[in-house]
């Protein structure tokens, strides 16, 4: 599909005296809503700005490419507005953008304008083509342009590309481009790097893997008969392909803004050889990363794989402790009824391999895949509690290592396998095939076991440690660690304080206890005033908000409501002197009350859909909205009135 099936003269604004970003978003969506490819200007924004969220559309040399995939879409639909005097867009050059692209695609449905904006995105690259697009105020010469520059540029390349992929040797230079929430700058990167093979008279191929997908995929001889190999990526691509070939890795900006550089590179031998040990993951030090960050990443590998097992579990878990009869037998409540029982045996199946599913993830963000079972034994082992004395005698009475121990084997069996991989790094060449699929496993599951074993007694201690601890939290204590909890959701909203508050809440529910779930309940509550707050806030004082901000403000109610705190998160950045602090007063508000009437909570997600299953709903309600109330009347007080 070419861009001009997309894009009319109807859906154009040239030359505007827009002087703000959300001037011109919301300029374009008017034109997507006049030209009937959205059915709700507020939805279409939600989604445009939950994509801002993820990183600025705001590419680099003026262009900025805003889209998204949501309900509120009818049809795909292009729109574009030029603005000569720009706008900040927090463009990776740090200019201002001027020629904008809105791009609509219905959430369901084919991606046909994933082609249109890798076209795009690709013949945007060229300056003169930029600049005559920003010259023109005639619609229709504007699509004119567009239409001409691309038949030009996508002819050109099946004739360029025909002999080069028939020539002897084939591609001189390679390259892999991956963007981790959009495609604009994989398809940029890529066109980038094609360019700067072409100029300087080397054959280049590039494979692009964007939400839609991986295309033009590098073949094996390919890869075989090239100089080198360029991945200018954000995420993991597939690397076991090009062990024993030059690699250079770098981000997916330094490929758009150093493709030539790169180029060259790969020509004059200057890159490393790069060695895939047995699928290893290859050290983060590349990168730049510190110890503290490559750390932080492994974890939230790990709790990111888990959360579906204990979302899951836990929300069938207290669906049947909401339907069984108490009075039917106290001590086997939850499986008294047969609904009841069906709930939790499922919920349970799910919530049983919490544990192990966090330590092998762990281990396979450190490792890659040869971690991820030494890592999964490594939590069960924990989970179990399992010892030297027990394995011998199964009389012995053992208690699990819990979150704790399922952390710690994680790590350990990640750094175990690492460990392996050195240590027979200088076998014979013709043993590689005997490392990934008889060394590694063997000696890991060896390696895990024995240590496990051996130090999970100290591990089961403190556990019942923690555990004690946790049953015997009350008064005064548990009201300061509600306000704690609660107050730390709202510090970064989604960052490492709001990830640390969730993963404490999330290990507090393995421990299957009254305090446990409290705790739970005040972190949940913590995180659900933020942008209900707000919304509140933009009602009440109006004078201190925008109109695009009130508007916005329902939104903002109901993804709070449904615990998805990060809908605050445009404010917060926009002022984040008074949203912030009175943000987190309403939380640690919310979540001290929280534990100070006893609210309890087993599943660790779901917003107001899982109040239901909450301990004490009506007063969980009230800590909510006194949380939110106290937030927004702070955020009313602090705010600045709107000139």
């Amino acid at each position: 599909m070419r861009i001009t099936d997309l894009l009319k003269s109807s859906g154009l604004a040239l030359h505007t005296n827009a002087s703000t970003k959300d001037e011109v978003f919301n300029l374009l969506i008017d034109l997507h809503d006049k030209n009937g490819n959205i059915s709700s200007k507020e939805g279409y924004k939600a989604g445009i700005m939950a994509r801002e969220e993820q990183g600025p559309t705001a590419i680099a040399d003026g262009i900025c490419i805003p889209h998204t995939k949501c309900e509120a879409v009818k049809k795909p639909g292009l729109v574009a507005a030029t603005v000569p005097n720009g706008v900040d867009c927090e463009a990776l050059d740090g200019n201002p953008s001027t020629l904008f692209f809105m791009i609509a695609a219905p959430a369901s449905g084919s991606d046909v304008h994933l082609e249109v904006l890798s076209r795009l995105s690709t013949i945007l690259m060229d300056a003169k083509f930029r600049d005559a697009l920003l010259a023109t105020t005639d619609p229709k010469e504007f699509l004119s342009i567009i239409d001409q520059k691309e038949s030009e540029k996508f002819a050109d390349e099946v004739a360029e590309q025909a002999p080069a992929k028939t020539a002897k040797g084939g591609y001189r230079v390679l390259a892999v481009t991956a963007c981790p929430t959009g495609i604009a700058h994989t398809y940029m990167a890529a066109e980038a790097l094609e360019n700067a093979g072409n100029e300087l008279g080397y054959p280049l191929k590039a494979e692009t893997n964007g939400s839609g997908g991986a295309k033009n995929i590098l073949t094996k001889e390919e890869i075989e008969n090239c100089d080198g190999i360029i991945v200018a990526a954000d995420k993991n691509v597939e690397m076991a392909r090009f062990d024993g070939k030059p690699v250079i890795k770098v981000k997916v900006a330094d490929g758009i803004h150093k493709s030539e550089e790169l180029v060259n590179k790969i020509i004059n031998g200057e890159a490393p050889i790069y060695h895939h040990a047995g699928g290893a993951a290859e050290s983060s030090e590349d990168d730049g990363e510190g110890f503290g960050h490559q750390i932080y990443k492994h974890l939230m590998n790990g709790v990111s794989h888990m959360l579906p097992f204990v979302i899951g579990g836990g929300i069938l878990i207290a669906l049947a402790f909401l339907l069984d009869d108490y009075s039917i037998d106290p001590s086997n409540f939850g499986m008294n009824t047969p609904i009841a029982a069906f709930f939790k045996t499922a919920g349970g199946a799910a919530f049983g391999f919490m544990l192990p599913i966090l330590a092998g993830f762990i281990a396979m963000s450190i490792a890659d895949r040869p971690g991820l079972m030494v890592g999964f034994v490594g939590g069960s082992i924990a989970n179990a509690g399992t010892t030297f004395a027990s394995a011998f005698d199964s009389s012995i009475n053992v208690v699990s290592g819990g979150f704790i121990g399922a952390l710690f084997a994680g790590f350990l069996a990640g750094y175990l396998v690492l460990g392996l991989e050195k240590l027979t790094e200088k076998m014979p060449q013709s043993m590689d095939g005997l490392r990934p699929m008889l060394i590694y496993p063997v000696g890991g599951l060896f390696l895990i076991s024995a240590i496990m074993f051996a130090i999970n007694p100290f591990f089961s201690w403190l556990n019942a440690l923690l555990a004690t601890a946790l049953n015997s939290l009350g008064g005064a204590n548990a009201i300061v660690l509600g306000a704690i909890l609660g107050g730390m959701m709202s510090v970064d909203m989604g960052g490492p304080f709001n990830k640390a508050a969730y993963v404490f809440g999330t290990g507090a529910l393995a421990y299957q206890t009254a305090a446990g779930f409290q705790i739970m309940a005040a972190v949940m509550v913590g995180g659900m005033v933020p942008p209900i707050a707000i919304a509140i806030a933009s009602w009440a004082f109006k004078n201190k908000f925008t109109d695009n901000d009130r508007k916005s403000a329902p939104v903002n109610a109901i993804m709070g409501l449904c615990f998805i705190s990060e809908a605050a998160i445009p404010y917060a950045a926009g002022d984040p002197i008074h949203v912030i602090p009175s943000c987190v007063i309403g939380s640690g508000v919310a979540g001290a009350l929280s534990m100070a009437f006893g609210c309890t909570l087993r599943a660790p997600h779901g917003g107001v859909f899982v109040f239901p299953t909450v301990g004490n709903p009506l007063m969980y309600i009230v800590a909510l909205a006194i949380g939110s109330i106290v937030g927004a009347l702070l955020l009313g007080l602090l705010r600045n009135e709107v000139k």
